[in-house]
């Protein structure tokens, strides 16, 4: 989402690269090429003239004018500002040494709150807790089925009363009920409106009385820029939350409401939710999107996907057969497999350092080739899989017209996998990577 911003920003340095020193005037033209570069983004007025006046002011002092490399500290100064800017450090949820630890959810509708309260129990259970949802949004249509679906898909339960009783009744018995079955956190799914009313208020006021909550977690959409600024704000004023929840960060926005929600209200931003699937849930960490906005990359999330996402036993087993050389195509559609949950390679290739986004523009990153590779691998027998050397022309033949493919893409696939067998036989001698990122670096 901070595409058209982190090339605005990189312009802005461009012009003080390469220069032995700087003056005066070079710093107040790169500042009003970052002030311009974050209006543009959306980021609130008053946020944006704060941000440019320290870092014209630190920028002028002699920590830069005095540099050898003046330009770096430039940059040092603008990436320490935005980090500031959103929180310093992410902020972690506060649980209750006596369980359940109640999260209360709040937003309007079509902020993606159902989904988040979701996103939410699933990352959780990742780490070590035992969730339960509440469905306490009683107006809009399917939201209790939706709960309940997203709860199935998760492996948490749900507790609802369906729509007749008073959500904030269904709140505080589904507290008593989380207790008695041993959950220890619980994840209260409220009301929405389209827009913020006196009674969607009262409501949220009252639950909040009623059952306690540790944690008050504010859902907003990035993609509505400073719109979503205002509604931090009135829900500042009424509710008083605990953190935000931004949703669609992975969206065509232009990055305002990240930038601009945590120096308006003061409350940090402590989650971030990307993409419709589950796992597309992460903590907001003001550096890292900082570092990420000026094209430094965010290995440090990278490694964090990596680990939670590859299994280690699987691994394990990867190394015994590559020592035996018997790598075959059903450990390759494995290790594809693992590389895909890891997320897009869009987004992975944004998080290395070395590859800003402007360098990354017009590369084509196909992800559908993935698809491709395991529908052809799926059309093969389970010996052909461990055997490829038995998939003679005839077979080829049969393979193409299974996947919905040609002959030429299961010769370069079959072509590409006896490669990888080679580069695995090499290994097979030495420690084998565990990230499977090194091994498979081109899957088209």
């Amino acid at each position: 989402m901070f595409d058209s911003l982190s090339d605005k920003l990189q312009a802005a340095f461009e012009g003080l690269r390469g220069q032995g020193k700087l003056t005066e005037k070079d710093v107040e033209r790169a500042a009003r090429e970052i002030r311009l570069a974050l209006l543009e983004a959306d980021v609130n007025y008053k946020v944006v003239k704060e941000f440019v006046d320290k870092v014209k002011t630190r920028a002028l002092g002699a920590e830069v004018l005095q540099s050898l490399t003046p330009a770096q500290q430039f940059v040092k100064i603008v990436n320490e500002e935005l980090t500031a800017l959103m929180g310093s450090a992410s902020t972690k949820l506060t649980f209750s040494p006596r369980p359940p630890t109640v999260i209360m959810v709040v937003g309007l509708q079509g902020s993606g709150k159902t989904t988040a309260c979701g996103k939410l129990a699933k990352f959780l259970l990742g780490e070590g807790k035992s969730p339960a949802l509440v469905a306490a949004d009683v107006y809009r249509p399917a939201a209790i089925d939706q709960l309940k679906t997203l709860g199935a898909q998760v492996g948490v339960p749900v507790y609802d009363e369906g729509t007749t009783s008073d959500p904030v009744d269904i709140a505080k018995r589904g507290v008593e009920w989380a207790r008695t079955k041993g959950r220890d956190v619980l994840i209260i799914d409220t009301a929405g409106r389209l827009h913020i009313d006196a009674k969607l208020m009262d409501e949220v006021a009252r639950m909040r009385s009623t059952v306690k909550p540790h944690n008050i977690l504010l859902v907003l959409d990035a993609m509505t820029g400073q719109d979503a600024v205002n509604v931090a704000l009135q829900f500042q004023e009424k509710v008083q939350f605990d953190g935000v929840i931004l949703t669609k960060m992975d969206g065509d926005a232009r990055g305002g409401a990240a930038l601009s929600v945590r120096a308006v209200t003061g409350k940090p931003i402590k989650f971030a939710s990307t993409g419709e699937k589950l796992d597309g849930f992460e903590y907001f960490h003001p550096d890292r999107v900082a570092s990420r906005i000026l094209g430094m990359g965010d290995v440090l999330t990278l490694i964090e996907k990596v680990e939670r996402t590859i299994d280690e036993k699987k691994a394990r087993e990867l190394e015994q057969k590559l020592r035996k050389s018997s790598f075959t195509l059903e450990d390759f559609l494995e290790q594809i497999q693992q590389v895909r949950r890891l997320g897009s390679l869009s987004s992975l290739l944004g998080m290395i350092p070395g590859l800003p986004a402007n360098k990354l523009k017009g590369l084509q990153v196909d992800d559908r080739a993935f698809d491709r590779i395991q529908a052809i691998i799926y059309s093969m027998t389970p010996e052909e899989r461990r055997h490829p050397d038995i998939i003679n022309g005839s077979r080829r033949r049969r393979i193409a017209a299974g996947s919905g493919s040609d002959l030429h893409a299961v010769n370069q696939l079959l072509n590409q996998f006896k490669q990888v067998q080679k580069m695995m036989k090499q290994l097979g001698s030495g420690r084998v990577p565990k990230n499977p990122l090194q091994m498979f670096r081109n899957p088209s």
